[in-house]
């Protein structure tokens, strides 16, 4: 369930008229329900209050603050992959014993920040990174709490780009080398292990590739326990998937995907964290555009919208589908007619839809790409010299700009010329 709903045929955000934020804030602009961020949140904890678990969002999916103060203020904890993700949960006030440290890549003056704040584990995906973090934690006369993420081997039946489960994928320690490696752990100055950490994947539509990792995970934690090592925590990641579009199976309630979990790893009497991004934030956004105009071209329409791949990177990056809805509701028997829906950038990938039913549009009619509040404006960027698009959080009839729209002079500031050129271009240089 999302707040974004018609009424007297216009499109809201909660109490919030997205035509009255589009003359407001100006297109392309994304827009984010505090109602939905909220739900989503609580639907989630509400399935594990029966056990002891720590929901840390994964600020990946949308790291706008405010975002992040929502889902703080809701009692979410934070999973990041970087520097700036952890100064981000700090500042939206997230404790820094809610926070797990992820990602492939960890440098050791990122660890010394993790660990100068006191966050709650680091899930380590590598030897070379365990060997770091060791040295620096140990130079500061610290210990890191530590769950070595295992590589499973397990596929989750999801789009390539967005696999991390499998043995050819770059995430974790592969299953055959795992309890060496948590050997090679407990023999390292500043290392606590605390726990066992999988993530295998994003946009999982399918409990079985989770209950075939979790039951890895299980039979793993009772291995190591023999071998001698404290696993008082399993980190299951995030992954469970979003209903994007209407006419394929829905994913999996939260309450289900938790009675799954406590099934199969239950047992092991271990607090539970989880990473859930997508879908708390997902379906929590959507991103609002202006048809510049509608052509018509040999074999198809087009709608050129004013937003651009720059502004949400996903159907270019992964084929993926978003609905799109017109602000200003349909009649139910309107006839509907292909339409695909394209952006201004030069490139054949700026597509947003492909011959999309769609009643009757008009140049500046206003529509709505939904489910944009993950990997949207967090994967945007400025390219063809394009300003990134404002961010819009709504609380029932109220509505701040959570991040502005940068003018051309604060982007043209950020450019610096070289010292070898002498004095300005002149007009018409080569």
């Amino acid at each position: 369930m999302n707040h974004f709903e018609y009424r007297n045929g216009v499109l809201y955000a909660e109490d919030v008229s997205l035509e009255r934020l589009a003359a407001e804030v100006g297109t392309p602009f994304y827009c984010y329900s505090t109602a939905t961020l909220e739900r989503h949140y609580n639907v989630f904890a509400d399935a594990f209050s029966d056990v002891r678990a720590k929901i840390c969002y994964g600020v990946k999916a949308n790291s706008n603050l405010a975002v992040i103060r929502t889902l703080a203020a809701a009692g979410a904890g934070a999973d990041i992959v970087s520097e700036g993700e952890l100064r981000l949960a700090l500042a939206a006030g997230v404790p820094a014993d809610r926070i797990v440290f992820s990602g492939v890549g960890k440098s050791k003056s990122e660890m010394a920040q993790a660990l100068d704040a006191g966050i709650y584990q680091f899930n380590v995906e590598s030897e070379p990174e365990l060997e770091a973090l060791s040295e620096v934690a140990s130079s500061k006369g610290m210990e890191a709490a530590v769950a070595i993420r295992v590589n499973p081997d397990v596929d989750a039946k999801t789009h390539a780009k967005i696999s991390t489960g499998k043995a050819e994928n770059k995430f974790g320690i592969p299953w055959s080398r795992i309890r060496q490696v948590y050997g090679q752990a407990a023999n390292l100055p500043g290392i606590r292990i605390v726990g066992v950490d999988v993530h295998i994947g994003s946009q999982i539509t399918d409990l079985a590739p989770f209950e075939a990792a979790y039951k890895r995970i299980a039979e793993l934690a009772l291995a190591l326990r023999q071998d001698g090592h404290n696993i008082e925590r399993l980190d299951l990641g995030g992954g469970l998937g979003i209903p994007y579009r209407d006419d394929v199976g829905a994913p999996p309630l939260p309450v289900e995907y938790a009675e799954m979990v406590k099934r199969t790893v239950g047992y092991l009497d271990c607090e539970l964290v989880f990473e859930p991004g997508r879908m708390l934030v997902g379906n929590a956004g959507v991103l609002v555009s202006r048809i510049i105009y509608m052509k018509t071209g040999e074999t198809r329409t087009f709608a050129i919208v004013d937003a651009a791949m720059n502004d949400l990177l996903r159907p270019s990056l992964y084929e993926a589908y978003h609905h799109i809805l017109p602000l200003h509701e349909a009649e139910s028997d309107v006839p509907l007619t292909p339409v695909d829906f394209v952006g201004p950038i030069c490139e054949s990938g700026d597509t947003f839809a492909v011959e999309r039913p769609m009643p009757p549009l008009a140049d500046g009619d206003l529509v709505a790409i939904c489910s944009s509040g993950a990997y949207g404006a967090v994967m945007s960027s400025t390219y063809n010299a394009r300003p990134l698009a404002p961010e819009v959080l709504v609380k029932k009839d109220q509505y701040a700009v959570v991040r502005e729209r940068p003018d051309y002079e604060a982007m043209m500031a950020q450019h610096k010329l070289p010292g070898w050129f002498d004095g300005p271009p002149q007009d018409g240089a080569a």
